[in-house]
């Protein structure tokens, strides 16, 4: 039978996320009965006390998306944090843990609704822009799976496949080719997915995408 101390074990979970090491330490004996015993609507009050509001939420899922803590997901959206909102940087707790490779965190994220197409940053960066920089090849595939516009581009007209040739990414550029990415896209700048490549040197790269030189 579930006991009260086990129903607050993943509220205790949350309250030691938003508070010092002292007071986590206070929680954790509480939250296995190592103080003297509450009545249940005491001690449910005085965990709901101990949870941060939406804005600390908020904060804290930036956090866990950084730190590939999948545990805290759905008791930080319960509390108000918002799946697609954007830090200072521009970023969503999905795009902050696609850069950082937790391809965990990231399939936890869309289950609970988070959206993997949003851009984010000043320039418009998708998160599949955003891994051909880092060179995450599997988050790219799971990315690539969540069915996401392939052509998506940013503010200056870039693709995640010009992002790739850019950076040498060759398993990724596979992906994204294998998905119907369009080689020829032109960005506002007159580049395309081959001469980029070949602005780095990249001739390999260029062939693999086959497209001509930007005019």
């Amino acid at each position: 039978m579930m006991t009260f101390t086990t129903r607050l074990l993943p509220l205790a979970a949350l309250a030691c996320a938003a508070m010092p090491l002292q007071a986590q330490e206070h929680a954790h004996a509480h939250a296995h009965g190592h103080e003297h015993p509450q009545p249940a609507e005491e001690g449910a009050t005085a965990a709901s006390a101990e949870l941060p509001g939406s804005d600390r939420a908020q904060a804290l899922l930036f956090d866990a998306a950084r730190l590939n803590r999948v545990d805290l997901v759905d008791g930080l959206v319960k509390l108000g944090a918002d799946l697609d909102a954007t830090n200072e940087q521009g970023f969503t707790p999905l795009i902050l843990a696609a850069y950082a490779g937790h391809g965990e965190m990231l399939s936890a994220l869309v289950e609970a609704g988070a959206d993997p197409c949003k851009p984010g940053d000043a320039r418009g960066n998708t998160a599949l822009m955003g891994v051909a920089f880092r060179g995450h090849d599997a988050i790219a595939s799971q990315l690539i799976a969540t069915g996401c516009d392939i052509n998506a581009a940013n503010a200056m007209g870039q693709t995640a496949l010009m992002m790739a040739a850019m950076f040498g990414r060759e398993r990724q550029i596979e992906l994204l080719l294998a998905a119907g990415a369009d080689a020829g896209v032109v960005d506002l700048q007159g580049n395309t997915a081959a001469s980029v490549a070949l602005a780095q040197g990249n001739e390999a790269v260029a062939a693999m995408v086959g497209t001509p030189q930007a005019k």
